[in-house]
């Protein structure tokens, strides 16, 4: 079994796969200040939640935007997994070609996500990731890997509204019964949720015309099961592109 690990900045999700069926997922808190065995004990609950034993895993493969925590899962895969772990970096053979003028700026899900979903699909595509940032990247016809937009994400938005606004409070993050707020929670999540739609809808639109009218246009990240129905320019959400990524990934480089 393969053990898959992407380290976000709000989350680190974590998959395992039997082949290439994802038999189990989960999604847990960054946290820098943690050491490899707090992490594995973690790792340990979640497994024996649903009956998994760490000797049943034969491969591990980890990816990261958070530089300081890639040293400790990597820790944690050795002493307790016994396996060193396969790291996504930007030599890491993908499937696809990277034209970004610099590549080791590229974070590792982008990558991950974009070998994914252009396996899945093929291109031209548009890959909209709602993380802790919102990310949207760019991959033609023949795979290569332009770029993209990266904006300020859900979460940010709303927080800083709370933070920079004295009235303002924290609101959840759910879809209001109506466009036209008739308080101010709901005129705030009104705000956020149909804004960050019609900010997705227009930066696609810019984007097919450098890359295609016929892109197809995929969502994946925390929060795309509740902007991605708002829209009207995604067309398919895959909750666990990134774990299928890894797999993938997994499969090309060992």
């Amino acid at each position: 079994m393969l053990l898959a690990i992407d380290i976000g900045n709000t989350n680190v999700v974590l998959g395992v796969f039997d082949k290439d069926r994802l038999i189990e997922s989960w999604r847990v808190g960054t946290k820098i200040q943690i050491t490899s065995d707090e992490y594995a004990m973690i790792v340990k609950d979640l497994f024996n939640f649903t009956g998994l034993e760490f000797k049943q895993i034969d491969g591990v493969i980890l990816s990261s935007v958070v530089p300081p925590l890639l040293p400790v899962m990597t820790e944690m895969t050795r002493k307790y997994f016994k396996l060193e772990p396969m790291v996504v970096t930007d030599r890491i053979k993908t499937g696809i070609t990277i034209r970004y003028d610099n590549p080791k700026e590229i974070g590792a899900d982008r990558i991950v996500n974009a070998a994914a979903a252009f396996h899945l699909y093929g291109g031209p595509l548009i890959i909209v990731d709602f993380g802790t940032a919102t990310t949207f990247c760019a991959i033609t016809k023949l795979g290569e890997y332009l770029g993209g937009a990266i904006v300020p994400g859900v979460k940010i938005s709303a927080e800083a509204l709370y933070q920079r606004a004295a009235k303002l409070p924290r609101v959840e993050l759910v879809k209001p019964a109506s466009v036209i707020g008739t308080d101010t929670i709901s005129a705030m999540q009104s705000g956020i949720i149909y804004g960050y739609a019609g900010l997705v809808d227009g930066i696609v639109e810019r984007m097919k015309k450098e890359l295609s009218p016929e892109a197809r246009v995929v969502a994946t990240g925390g929060l795309a099961e509740l902007i991605a129905p708002e829209t009207k320019s995604i067309k398919e959400t895959k909750p666990h592109l990134t774990l299928e990524g890894l797999r993938l990934l997994y499969e090309i480089n060992r």
